[in-house]
């Protein structure tokens, strides 16, 4: 029985948004366009990796529901290659796979995504994957506040970061993470407690997965990525360098 405040939520999230299904059994692609088209979401669905990238282009969707085991191109260089792209590295990634190790995981995060599920899955837990992948990365409620730290400088509403000038891109994930230790500097986040800030409670996902994003992060912020500070035994803070 699914609770009226989760229809609620799903439908709020649903609004607007345009999922591109990328999945190559097709009795299942067309099971889960099903679903999505019935919360309210505009839905497409190929079936080859490689005819996901000129599909963005033509029409750039809310998120991408990607198998990682597809012909022409495999779903890991689909990923590697739109978020090296700046037009493309906001768009959120949920990652379908039949893969459930940890090591899976990790890589999947590794390269961008911002969620995981593994088949087989339930279609209500999918649904409520995707409207809190939605609500994470909907900036709009977002005050035009600006995040400054060093050289390090942000603007939430906008999904912008800088350091020293330059801009730096990053995957919706690796921005929420460096928000939320740039909005309380100084204070020392466990591994657990920034998995839950930035996943919520109800995603299981593995505390391994935060030290993934910290390297990511630490890569692109160059000069600055001494700011993000292990502590051993604890998790990470950000804080200028000694």
């Amino acid at each position: 029985m699914i609770s009226q405040a989760l229809v609620g939520e799903w439908t709020v999230a649903a609004a607007g948004k345009y999922i591109l299904i990328v999945e190559d059994e097709v009795d299942l692609a067309d099971m889960l366009k099903y679903n999505m088209q019935r919360e309210g979401y505009a839905c497409a669905a190929l079936e080859a990796g490689d005819a996901v990238l000129p599909s963005v282009r033509e029409r750039r969707p809310d998120l991408i529901l990607l198998d990682r085991m597809l012909p022409g191109m495999s779903g890991d260089d689909v990923v590697t290659q739109l978020k090296r792209d700046p037009q493309t590295t906001n768009i959120p990634i949920l990652l379908v796979t039949a893969k459930g190790e940890e090591t899976d995981q990790l890589v999947g995060f590794a390269l961008g995504a911002d969620d995981y599920i593994t088949k087989p899955f339930s279609i209500k837990v999918l649904l409520a994957r995707i409207a809190a992948v939605f609500r994470r990365s909907d900036t709009s409620a977002e005050p035009s506040t600006i995040l400054e730290a060093g050289p390090v400088r942000m603007v939430p509403s906008r999904h912008e970061l800088t350091v020293s000038g330059r801009p730096v891109h990053l995957t919706a994930t690796q921005y929420r993470v460096l928000r939320a230790m740039i909005v309380s500097p100084g204070r020392v986040f466990g591994r657990s407690e920034l998995l839950d800030d930035i996943f919520g409670t109800a995603t299981a996902v593995t505390d391994r997965a935060i030290d993934v994003h910290i390297t990511a992060l630490r890569k692109k912020l160059g000069p600055a990525a001494p700011w993000i500070q292990t502590i051993r035994g604890f998790g990470y803070t950000f804080r200028q360098p000694s």
